[in-house]
């Protein structure tokens, strides 16, 4: 089946349907490496699975699921990474449950650099991606490479952001790492499993479901020094992964938002119970104890050295704030007519300084972070 009997007794013993994680590592612990489990008695296997399991270990489908995989791994730029491997993540080795195994796509050498976590809401405003962008560009640019879980919004816009820089980016999927979730994402996911690396704990050829997801959520922070939320509903996903990082040993890091809006409440809840407020890419990377940035010039995500640069005065600009606006207020504010401001948001939204939001709203998108 495959010259590399190790590799196929590892995904003859993960492929199995009811060897879960906790059976695998009591079988790993008592008699070493799977190429010595696999040959076992069914008495000897029995104390950890029951005999339905054991069973479907020499099965036809397991065995036709070993080849398909053993000749997916065969193709340039492929891998299946196991515990034994010395290209395991030594990151995951920290966690308690660190998977058997990963399936990756790319440059699997990524996965032993200093990395971070950027995560968020999907529904993401434009002024909270281009944040997560120029937040995640930035600290590539200095040496980390951005883990995040390539949904849509933030996590999206942070793989760019990584892409832009030479720390590049891994995307930890939920689903098997030959399946592109959310489809929006295809020519994204592309692009990073040819700069950067694509992996999965998942067999290949799982669907997107539900209950993967929260699963996944504990390898985006365990590969991650830390975990950065950018925009999060109070019920959000993201705050799973910052929890996960919490009881990891991470750090915890959140860019607060404006009081009015919903995706700013996670992000607060988590600055209340312990998370570190960021305006900066450079307040994250003073928090990372044990990193040396590299290449990092003194700019900032937020801020250049010259510090904010003013608008002009007397411009609706002037009257809109840093919160979601509505037309009516901005009538009031600005003594013009609905039409007149609508024309204005037009202009300025065209030119990349305001973003048309949902229900109306209007947000000023600041100079630094138009991308």
């Amino acid at each position: 089946m495959s010259a590399d009997p190790g590799l196929a007794s590892w995904l003859q013993l993960t492929l199995t349907p009811g060897i879960g994680s906790a059976a695998l590592r009591g079988m790993l612990r008592q008699f070493g490496l799977p190429e010595n489990i696999v040959g076992r008695k069914a008495s000897e296997l029995s104390p950890f699975v029951e005999r339905q399991v054991l069973d479907a270990l020499s099965s036809e489908p397991v065995k036709a699921a070993v080849s398909r995989a053993l000749d997916w791994a065969s193709q340039p730029g492929r891998a299946v990474v196991t515990l034994a491997d010395p290209s395991y993540p030594r990151a995951l080795l920290e966690i308690p449950d660190p998977p058997a195994l990963l399936y990756a796509v790319g440059r699997s050498e990524l996965l032993q650099r200093p990395a971070l976590a950027i995560v968020g809401s999907r529904n993401a405003t434009a002024q909270g991606e281009s944040n997560a962008q120029s937040f995640a560009k930035a600290l590539s640019e200095a040496g980390l490479t951005i883990v995040s879980g390539l949904a849509m919004g933030i996590d999206a816009a942070a793989h760019r952001g990584g892409l832009a820089g030479p720390g590049s980016t891994i995307a930890v999927l939920g689903t098997g790492v030959d399946i592109v979730y959310p489809r929006r994402n295809a020519e994204l996911a592309a692009e990073i499993a040819e700069r950067g690396v694509v992996i999965s704990e998942f067999p290949l050829g799982t669907a997107p479901a539900a209950y993967n997801f929260p699963k996944r959520n504990r390898l985006i922070s365990g590969l991650a020094r830390g975990c950065l939320v950018i925009e999060a509903a109070a019920a959000s996903g993201s705050l799973i992964t910052a929890r996960t990082a919490a009881e990891q040993g991470r750090d915890v890091f959140a860019i607060p938002g404006s009081i009015h809006s919903p995706l700013s409440r996670g992000c607060h809840a988590l600055i209340k119970t312990g998370a570190k407020l960021v305006e900066s890419a450079q307040d994250v990377l003073d928090e990372l104890s044990g990193f040396r940035a590299t290449g990092y010039a003194s700019t900032t995500a937020k801020r250049d050295e010259s510090g904010p640069q003013a608008e002009p005065s007397g411009g609706l600009l002037d009257c809109m704030g840093h919160d979601p606006v509505d037309i009516d207020a901005l009538c009031s504010r600005a003594g013009l007519s609905a039409e007149q401001v609508s024309a204005e948001l037009l202009r300025l939204e065209l030119d990349g300084r305001v973003a048309a939001l949902p229900g109306g709203l209007y947000q000023r998108l600041e100079k630094g972070d138009r991308g």
